[in-house]
């Protein structure tokens, strides 16, 4: 399979270099790699230039998004340049952070999935930080979620779908999304992802309320969200993020912001929740799937 990456980057000198390697590692070479240089003032271009001098499948462009580190919007913006610069002849498209080193084997597992998994629309392994010299699962991770900064998504999943959403949500839609067209989300759990600078350290205190704005154009409805956001305020160990959240899908609630699915998109979400709930309480499998 023809596997297509985008890399995102901005003022990665410390991580890229890795990243890149383990990518031109890979017991399954990448047909192309595109790496956006969102702005970057560090040496993050020379280190492409470097690869690209050395490497023909891999190519740069440049653009300049918002300076701050919105969560969903900068990274996208990023993403879609490098798409926009890429052919159609691909398998599989991947969206990938500039921080992480793949292990060798990791294009060729996920091939071999989409290949042996005619339902599969998303596949990838899991984010493992490091603690006290060992890797473990960044405890952001669900089993049955792939973190946004490791997609592949198959290119007719993709499409169907409608790329990716300019949004904060955006790694959680798009899986959502993906099931409502029929197609499954399948997670490997042997595939360790070292993850080398933790998710949201460099978010900005505007982007606090962004995920409930996210619950809300999302049309979890009143009720899922409060869930969720206790959910989430449990995993990140900090109760303000639960009000946070709350004030975040009220403020989008007043504002009537746009919703980023449509109607019945939203029922399917909101049915898929709720059985993703039951699932949990009575063991029952939802529609992810896990090779």
């Amino acid at each position: 399979m023809k596997f297509y990456i985008v890399i995102p980057a901005h003022n990665e000198e410390k991580y890229l270099s890795d990243t890149l390697e383990s990518l031109v590692q890979q017991t399954l070479m990448p047909s192309k790699i595109v790496v956006v240089n969102d702005g970057s003032t560090d040496s993050t271009q020379a280190i492409i230039n470097t690869f690209q001098s050395n490497y023909s499948f891999i190519s740069s462009v440049q653009t300049q998004a918002e300076k701050e580190h919105a969560p969903g919007s900068k990274v996208i913006n990023a993403f879609q340049k490098g798409y926009d610069s890429l052919d159609q002849h691909y398998d599989v498209i991947c969206k990938f952070d500039a921080d992480l080193i793949f292990p060798p084997e990791y294009l060729e597992h996920i091939s071999h999935t989409f290949q042996q998994k005619t339902d599969c629309g998303m596949a990838g392994g899991f984010c493992h930080v490091e603690r006290n010299g060992d890797w473990k699962l960044e405890n952001l991770t669900n089993k049955d979620h792939l973190r946004g900064a490791l997609k592949a998504y198959r290119k007719e999943c993709y499409a169907a779908i409608g790329g990716l959403k300019n949004t904060m949500g955006w790694d959680t839609v798009d899986e959502l999304l993906a099931q409502y067209h029929g197609w499954k989300v399948y997670t490997h759990d042997s595939l360790v992802v070292k993850h080398m600078k933790p998710t949201g350290n460099n978010y900005t205190k505007k982007a606090k309320l962004k995920q409930g704005e996210a619950f809300y154009k999302m049309r979890y409805g009143w009720a899922l969200t409060q869930i969720a956001s206790v959910k989430l305020a449990l995993r990140k160990g900090s109760f303000i993020y639960y009000f946070d959240c709350i004030r975040g899908y009220k403020k989008a609630e007043k504002k009537q912001l746009p919703f980023i699915v449509s109607e019945e998109e939203g029922a399917f979400i909101r049915k898929l929740r709720k059985e993703g709930i039951r699932s949990k309480l009575t063991g029952n499998k939802s529609l992810r799937g896990n090779p």
